[in-house]
């Protein structure tokens, strides 16, 4: 295969400059003792410094590098990393009226610091700053961002005498050489070597920072060894032992242990060698001696010469010196070499020509020469040799970045905004610092842009060119065609002035090379590139036929033939592409984004090209390929070489290692952009490459010539490399377009509902998915991608591998950056297994990027077919497109078990049930349109599952339960339930049918719930409603109802009472409000109506057991007080109730109703009250009447109401007007008889009328009310009245006369007896109800002598008082007579009996 060139060309790779200019920390000094001299004395120049362990793996310093930028009497320094982001590490440093001398910036390395020594026209400074690694363990590094180097720059004291001096008078600095060298020595002095004005050298020597000393000035002259310090000093020009001549104008140093060799190369072409610790000047050579040279040349002070050092330890020390003639130039190489005695000579290595005309910088290595020319059209140029290698002298070219267009070409049919601001804006073009600049000078500085994001800046420069653009329309009025080239002529000029801006920074100063690396970068006014080494094919491609006429001796491959062919057939894309016009480009442009054939599009092409052929390109063309041996072959090898397809999937990444520091690895924004540009360089080049052999092959097929075509070689393998072709160019257009294609910036909350969404899906951890902007300005997508994902991949294969040998090694750039994207391309190769690309794209919510990657992708690329389906499936669900998200999903299935990405998206979780790949795909598809809120789509995609799973009850059921789900939620209630029949799982069913009845309830669609005909699942209905009936709130949820309704329908009259009855019931133990109450009348009606409906046999129900206690699933076991579960009664007696029954609570629910009516504060007691409680409440609230009907319908006495009747009559006896007040609002509830009164009656008297019609209308047994009515009176001490007592004597004076005995009543019960002797002896008898009185003829009548016995006994015991005395002798006389009597009447009553 491909043994490669030894040598090849170069890419420029520019570091991304989107973001806004880097904000750089401002420090000011003013020297003192010090005269401003001009800024603009000297011109802008640049270096850069590379740590000594820059490419060790675990080193601190690792890929980080300095760079430095001087203007006038202001350096910019700025720290670079490769691996991560470093904070503050740029600074802008200005010694005020003090010119910095070109390359006068000086970085050297000990052990705990980083010294900066810096020389200027007037002064020279010292700065110390913490070393790297003394600020980090570098096995700690794992953060992406970390302080650099300039972090504490502005707690530098720069007035400090010790690290600043001004550079005396005398010797004085010469005005015509800006040569300069600075080091550290070994015990620390900083020495600044000088070109002194009268010739020679002055060494400056600051002493160590940490120890006292004075500053001292050495002259190195060539007569004499003896140091001269400053003081004593005498001038030479008076001395006059030393011309001119001998002027350094490049100076150079090497240090050793304890000395520094210092090499000055002079105006007189001469290099002399100096030992600054001997002052002794060790070699003089004459440099005239190495190249061809004129007597003017000799005579002329050499002013353009340059000189380099490079030290290897392996092969000592190596001078590189260019020596500057007019019209040309050349690069000498030495070793220095070292004999006995202490004395030196060089040894002459290599001579080089160089014919352009401005040499920049030029940079040495051990091997190589590097070198940066401004040509005669001020173009750069940049080329590099192996001087040790390359016997001809063949320079090896760097293809540098080159500017922007001059003119944008707007067509007709294109808005000249849109096109200039793709042009302006597209990634790699221009810099933010340029557009930024241009737009401060277009808007003519009326305002400031500073620090201006990419898409802020966007809008800015459409404003202003929009602004000036209107403002110059408003006068008249305009043609569309006017208009539109009014558009272009405004657009133009801001173009233009972004131009001169862009050239302007463009501008290179130096070469910076890292000697540990290899690295080289190219330092610019206004940013950094880097060189990389350009890929076989693009060099081949890209190099001018003369470099390629030199290549065809070289073996390319390892067969010499092939490598000639291969050369040819490159020379023949060559012709091609020089002859295609900027519209031919285009054909195939729009072909490869509107999705046509490129094969149509090159035959177009081709056609052009021969109708156009005025200069005989195709005859060129012809003849090169009568020149290739084999064709067919040459092609299939060409295309081998451009196609990334691998056969099986790159590993996933590897843990990185974190001893090893790799975590972080080419992950700064820096490296990431580097990269990723040189990927969408190469998918350029090959773009080119691919449409020109496009064009070539359609040519082929054209001539159809035998003799081109090898001889005999088949039509067939010709198309077939043709279709071979096409893949390959439509795939670096997909990558050249993603490496342009800008990500979006993406709000935190979308990022979070992504990460759920990819949760669901079980992908969020399978990449790095959270973005985190660390970066100056917006990504592409693919640095995105390579940012996030591929650098972990790329770093763990080259690293992470066994057999590696990076590990081993120091880090090499040019190796590295080879690997790392000839890594990246397959993973960004659409036809790769790989789909770690748009997977990233999907976690990072760039969906509008991938709908368009998948766009351009799909109609050609078979492979991942039913992965790009899937993502077009997301993409149009975030974009709200649900339907077409669906198909797209249903596409996809058909290829779930053949890729890997539907592989890893269909992975059971632990413990899930495995079914089939397909139904694991539905699954995870399912849940991710639920979680989105499509409830619809997931019913259709569901009802397709189900199809899928015929086999599978398990997932059938699942997939029933999930229609079911849906259906329910989107209120289509019929279907829910025939999802929720067909459901295999009776388990499933049952919780379905749960679900069902508690949504309907809660959504009032009752009348569904009732009407739907549950076959074979009527009883699981009632269960559940009756356990939710049971289980909750009875006045939130109407479950009995529900049931009663449910039961009514289906003419199950008294399972429906049976509800009602216990709805009523509990809502008169658990809703004790008067709502409540009302309810449960209502309720009682309702079952008794349901009763009512039935046969009388079948008129009944079974009790509702008491207390609620109803075994209800789930429901926790009840407790005793001391924890332990108490034993449920596993029987009870069954109680049945009849009609009767139903009735009398009905009443009795009533009357409470009633009774809270009239007094809410007894709702509490009353809901659940007996009857002879509620009789008790009644009484207490006065409402009589009710209560006697209560009483009557339980068959209870009336004691209580006339107890209670009576009792309220004696505190209306006693109260006052308050309690006569209230007294009438219970006496209106009751019905009084009509009696016609002549005068007002009061409260009082209206209760013992009530009490006394009460006594009329409800006659006891024994006189039981009336007694109990004397009782509560006399007990009160309340006097009887007359009316009572009348009525009393008329039905028990006996009882009455025992109950003024009860009460000690002794003169009202003297009266009774008196009274009663009289009645008995027919005085009155009528009023004590005796029919007959004393008689010898009449029935037999009686005294209750008992009591009248009693009675005197007491009088007689109280014979103290007077009146009691009195009362007893009239009793005893009474009773004599009525005795008397009594014996008249026995005697009479014999003698007729007899």
């Amino acid at each position: 295969m491909a043994a490669g060139l030894a040598e090849r060309s170069c890419l420029e790779l520019s570091a991304a400059a989107r973001g806004p200019p880097r904000r750089l920390r401002e420090v000011v000094f003013s020297p003192p003792g010090t005269a401003p001299l001009p800024a603009g004395r000297y011109g802008d120049s640049a270096g850069g410094f590379c740590y000594q362990e820059s490419a060790q793996l675990a080193a601190a310093t690792r890929n980080r590098f300095v760079r430095w930028t001087t203007s006038g009497d202001t350096v910019e320094l700025v720290e670079e990393s490769l691996d991560v982001s470093l904070l503050n590490n740029a600074v802008r440093l200005r010694i005020q009226g003090c010119p910095f001398l070109p390359g006068g910036v000086h970085l050297c390395e000990v052990q705990n610091h980083l010294v900066v020594l810096l020389i200027t026209g007037q002064t020279v400074h010292r700065l110390l700053l913490p070393h790297p690694a003394r600020m980090y363990r570098s096995e700690l590094i794992t953060e992406s961002q970390m302080q650099s180097v300039f972090t504490d720059i502005g707690k530098i004291n720069f007035r400090d005498p010790s690290n600043y001096y001004v550079i005396p008078s005398v010797p004085g600095l010469a005005s015509n050489s800006v040569a300069s060298a600075a080091w550290l020595s070994s015990e620390g002095e900083a020495l600044f070597a000088l070109p002194s004005a009268s010739g020679g050298i002055f060494v400056l020597k600051l002493p160590p920072h940490d120890a006292p000393g004075t500053v001292s000035v050495v002259e190195l002259k060539q007569s004499s060894v003896m140091q001269r310090f400053l003081t004593g000093w005498m001038p030479t020009a008076i001395r006059g032992d030393c011309g001119p001549s001998d002027l350094p104008i490049s100076l150079s140093v090497h240090c050793l242990d304890h000395d520094a060799f210092l090499f000055a190369l002079c105006q007189d072409h001469k290099l002399r060698m100096w030992s600054y610790k001997d002052q002794m000047c060790l070699m003089v050579a004459d440099l005239l001696e190495f190249m061809p040279v004129s007597r003017d040349l000799r005579l002329a002070a050499g002013t353009g010469h340059r000189l380099r050092l490079a030290f290897s330890q392996s092969l000592g020390l190596y001078l590189g010196v260019y020596m500057h003639a007019p019209k040309r130039g050349q690069f000498c190489v030495f070793q220095l070499v070292s004999t006995e005695s202490n004395r030196y000579s060089l040894d002459h290595i290599s001579s080089l020509f160089s014919s352009q005309e401005t040499l920049v910088d030029f940079a040495l290595t051990s091997a190589e020469i590097w070198a940066l020319w401004h040509n005669e059209e001020n173009q750069t140029v940049v080329k590099y040799i192996n001087f040790e290698q390359n016997v001809a002298g063949q320079w090896n070219k760097v293809f540098v970045q080159p500017l922007p267009e001059e003119e944008v070409t707007v067509r007709h049919d294109q808005d000249p905004r849109e096109t200039y601001l793709e042009y302006l804006f597209m990634p790699g073009r221009f810099t933010n610092a340029a557009i930024q600049k241009a737009l401060q000078i277009f808007s003519q500085g009326t305002e400031t842009h500073m620090d201006l994001t990419w898409d802020e800046l966007k809008k800015e420069v459409t404003l202003a060119v929009e602004s000036e653009f209107q403002g110059s329309v408003t006068e008249y009025e305009c043609s569309p065609e006017e208009f539109w080239q009014l558009q272009v002529e405004f657009w133009s000029k801001f173009y233009a002035c972004c131009l001169q801006y862009q050239e302007a920074l463009s501008r290179p100063l130096a070469l910076h090379l890292n000697p540990y690396t290899s690295m080289v970068c190219l330092l610019k006014k206004g940013s950094l590139s880097f060189l990389v080494p350009c890929p076989l094919v693009d060099h081949l491609y890209l190099l001018s036929n003369e470099h390629l006429l030199t290549e065809d001796d070289a073996a390319i491959f390892d067969d010499l033939e092939m490598s000639r062919d291969v050369v040819c057939l490159v020379q023949c894309l060559r012709l091609i592409g020089e002859s295609i016009s900027m519209e031919m480009a285009f054909i195939m442009e729009m072909a490869c984004s509107r999705l046509q054939p490129p094969e149509k599009a090159a035959e177009q092409i081709l056609e052009d090209l021969i109708a156009n052929d005025t200069e005989n390109v195709m005859e060129d063309i012809h003849s090169k390929l009568q020149e290739i041996r084999n064709p067919i072959h040459a092609i299939g090898v060409l295309i081998r070489e451009m196609d990334y397809e691998t056969d099986a999937d790159m590993e996933r990444a590897h843990h990185l290692n974190m001893r090893m520091n790799l975590t972080q690895l080419y992950g700064s924004g820096t490296a990431v952009s580097v990269v990723c540009l040189g990927v969408c360089k190469i998918a350029t080049i090959r773009f080119l490459i691919c449409r020109d052999l496009l064009i070539l092959q359609q040519l082929l097929l054209r001539l159809g010539d035998p003799m081109v075509l090898g001889g005999g070689q088949l039509f067939q393998s010709q198309q077939d490399l043709l279709h071979r072709t096409s893949p390959l160019l439509l795939s670096y257009y997909l990558i050249r377009w993603a490496s342009q294609c800008l990500a979006s910036d993406v709000p935190v909350d979308t990022l979070e509902s992504n990460l759920q969404h990819l949760s669901v899906l079980e992908l969020a951890d399978t990449t790095a998915l959270t973005p985190h902007k660390l970066v100056s300005g917006p990504q592409t997508i693919v640095e995105l991608f390579f940012q996030e994902v591929a650098r972990k991949h790329i770093i763990s294969r080259l690293f992470l591998q066994p057999n590696t040998s990076l590990a081993e090694t120091s880090l090499n750039w040019p190796h590295l950056i080879t690997a790392i994207v000839a890594d990246f391309l397959p993973l960004l190769w659409p036809s790769n297994p790989s789909f770690l690309f748009p997977e990233c794209l999907m976690g990072s919510c760039q969906y509008t990027q991938l709908q368009e990657y998948i766009r351009l992708l799909q109609p050609w690329c078979h492979v991942n077919m039913g992965s790009c389906c899937f993502m077009m499936g997301r993409c149009y669900l975030v974009m709200g497109e649900g339907h077409k998200a669906l198909d797209c999903f249903c596409q996809a299935a058909s290829e779930v078990g053949r890729e890997e990405f539907l592989d890893r998206l269909i992975q059971p979780e632990e413990g899930e049930m495995v079914s089939t790949p397909r139904l694991q795909y539905y699954n995870k598809v399912l849940r991710l349109l639920d979680m989105v809120g499509l409830p619809e789509l997931v019913i259709q995609l569901a009802t397709l599952a189900v199809m899928e799973s015929a086999d599978d009850w398990r997932s059938q059921a699942t997939l029933r339960t999930c229609i079911f789900k849906h259906h329910l939620d989107l209120g289509h209630n019929s279907e829910a339930y025939v999802a929720l029949t067909q459901n295999p799982d009776p388990s499933r069913q049952l919780d379905c049918l749960r679900q069902l009845v508690v949504v309907l309830c809660e959504r009032s669609q009752l009348q569904d719930l009732v009407e739907f005909p549950y076959v074979n699942l009527h009883n699981e209905v009632v269960g559940i409603i009756e356990s939710h009936a049971r289980a909750v709130d009875l006045m939130t949820h109407n479950y009995y109802e529900l049931l009663y309704a449910f039961h009514i329908y289906r003419h199950n009259y008294r399972k429906a009472g049976t509800v009602m009855f216990e709805y009523g019931m509990r809502l008169g133990r658990e809703v004790r409000t008067l709502r409540g109450l009302q309810k449960q009348g209502n309720c009682f009606l309702a079952a008794i109506n349901c009763l009512r409906l039935i046969r009388p046999e079948y008129a009944w129900i079974v009790q509702p057991a008491s207390g609620a206690v109803y075994e209800r699933p789930g429901a926790s076991p009840k407790r005793s007080h001391d924890g332990e579960c108490t034993a449920v009664p596993t029987t009870r007696q069954i109680e049945i109730l009849e009609l009767e029954d139903l009735e009398r609570e009905c009443v009795l629910a009533r009357i409470r109703l009633t009774l809270v009516q009239h007094d809410l504060s007894t709702a509490a007691v009353a809901g659940n009250s007996t009857p002879e409680e509620t009789v008790a409440l009644l009484v207490r609230a006065g409402l009589f009447d009710t209560a006697i009907t209560l009483c009557q319908t339980f068959k209870l006495p009336l004691t209580p109401v006339f107890e209670g009747l009576a009792f309220k009559c004696i505190k209306l006896q006693l109260g006052g007007e308050a309690a006569q007040a209230e007294a009438w609002d219970w006496l209106a509830a009751n019905q009084l008889s009509a009696v016609v009164t002549t005068k007002e009656s009061s409260a009082t008297d209206e209760a013992w009328r009530l009490l006394s019609s009460y006594l009329e209308c409800y006659p006891s047994q024994n006189s039981l009310y009336h007694r109990c009515v004397i009782n509560k009176l006399l007990a009160h001490g309340i006097p009887l009245p007359n009316w009572l007592i009348n009525s009393y004597k008329k039905v028990d004076a006996a009882e009455l006369l025992r109950l003024y005995l009860n009460y000690d009543l002794l003169e009202e019960a003297v009266d009774l007896v008196l009274e009663y002797v009289d009645a008995v002896l027919g005085k009155g008898h009528q009023y004590f109800g005796i029919e007959f009185p004393l008689s010898a003829t009449a029935p037999m009548v009686w005294l209750p002598y008992t009591a009248i016995d009693q009675l005197l006994q007491a009088l007689r015991e109280s014979t103290t008082n007077h009146y009691n005395v009195v009362l007893y002798q009239k009793l005893c006389d009474k009773m004599e007579d009525y005795q008397q009597k009594v014996s008249v009447a026995t005697r009479d009553r014999l003698y007729h009996c007899n």
